[in-house]
């Protein structure tokens, strides 16, 4: 046994991101490249190795959140383009040029701000447009401000792009707002192109505008979720079925084992009291490890020796408790996979489960927990 699987570890299947890359592929136009989302360390799984096999594989783009997510990425020598989704501090431009990133452009007074700033070179950088999600990026039709964002003499504008908010549902009225908000993005960067404007790359679909709209042609997808063979909810919108593999399985190991008397209780707050005589295993990861609290007394499985178990009782710091009593050959040391790739274990159904969606599931992982990366 080595160390990383003494306790809890994330088994990182990177053959898995490779055919979900491919599955992606089949459904973009031919000259749309795929952009590959790592930010939260690439939601939780570990940016810079996934980034290093994305690179063997032939990708060289990528987006993260944060500036330090960016040089996180350069330090490991990742090659490509690496853009910014989030705003940098004016202070720390510097580093921005210094790394080689993109920056985002999130209005029209940041980039105003950027240029009274003393930078030895222009700013690479991508123009953020609002469509409707009054999140960040300059309003679509406010033409003015815009062409003078685009002739700023501090940028090198290498793209132009939007969000799509509710590209995920099948509700009447979000697809509604979606074809508005694709009708306001084609609509500006036509009329910015008509003024000669060169607004370099263009990109509006994340993961399930990638789905959901697949008439759309733009330079990019931005695609994050997807990669890693997972859908953020079960119920979300989905127009197109890919043949996804999970490539994330949480595992960890049985410590204990203990014949429980029917009526006795387990756990903190005696949640769990026994309907009959039964055999509880101990395992060894908690809620500190990023396995949700909430999901105490849920119902939530775990898998042992093929088998399905079900978690009882409060889920603890470092361990928590399953029912093994139909399960035969159990002992101390024996692995417990937590998340994997059959249906009741999937990331999806714990994100369901825990009222949260898979992104914020994953990201959530503890860093004590050793990421081990299979090819």
């Amino acid at each position: 046994m080595q160390l990383e699987t003494s306790r809890a570890w994330i088994e990182i299947h990177l053959k898995n991101m490779e055919h979900n890359l491919r599955e992606i592929e089949k459904i973009i136009p031919q000259k749309t490249k795929i952009m590959a989302v790592l930010k939260a360390d690439a939601y939780g799984l570990g940016a810079g190795k996934i980034a290093q096999y994305l690179n063997k594989i032939g990708i060289f783009d990528f987006a993260v959140a944060t500036l330090e997510e960016g040089i996180l990425l350069r330090k490991e020598k990742v090659e490509g383009n690496i853009l910014l989704f989030s705003y940098t501090p004016l202070d720390f431009l510097p580093l921005v040029l210094e790394y080689d990133l993109i920056q985002t452009i999130t209005d029209f007074s940041y980039a105003e701000e950027i240029a009274k700033q003393n930078l030895p070179k222009k700013l690479k950088c991508h123009i953020k447009i609002d469509t409707g999600m009054n999140r960040s990026g300059e309003k679509y039709n406010a033409f003015s401000t815009l062409t003078k964002m685009y002739r700023n003499e501090k940028l090198e504008v290498l793209g132009t792009y939007s969000h799509l908010c509710t590209a995920d549902s099948k509700k009447k009225k979000d697809k509604e707002f979606t074809e508005l908000q694709i009708s306001r993005f084609h609509h500006c960067i036509k009329t910015l192109k008509e003024e000669g404007i060169n607004i370099g790359k263009t990109h509006l679909q994340s993961s399930y505008g990638t789905l959901n709209y697949q008439e759309l042609d733009y330079d990019y997808v931005r695609i994050g979720v997807l990669l890693f063979g997972l859908h953020s909810a079960p119920n979300f919108y989905k127009r197109t079925n890919l043949d996804l593999k999970p490539m994330c399985f949480l595992k960890a190991r049985i410590t204990s084992i203990k014949i429980v008397k029917k009526e006795e209780t387990v756990g903190y707050g005696r949640m769990f009291k026994a309907k009959r005589e039964s055999k509880i295993a101990s395992i060894s990861i908690g809620y500190a490890d990023g396995y949700p609290r909430n999901l105490s007394g849920k119902d939530a499985l775990v898998l042992v020796h093929g088998k399905f178990a079900k978690v009882i009782g409060k889920i603890c710091m470092d361990q928590m408790m399953i029912d093994i009593t139909d399960i035969a050959h159990v002992k101390v040391g024996d692995i417990v996979t937590l998340i994997g790739e059959e249906q009741p274990i999937k990331a999806e159904k714990l994100a369901e489960l825990s009222q949260t969606i898979t992104p914020e599931l994953l990201s959530r992982l503890g860093k004590r927990l050793p990421r081990i990366y299979k090819e």
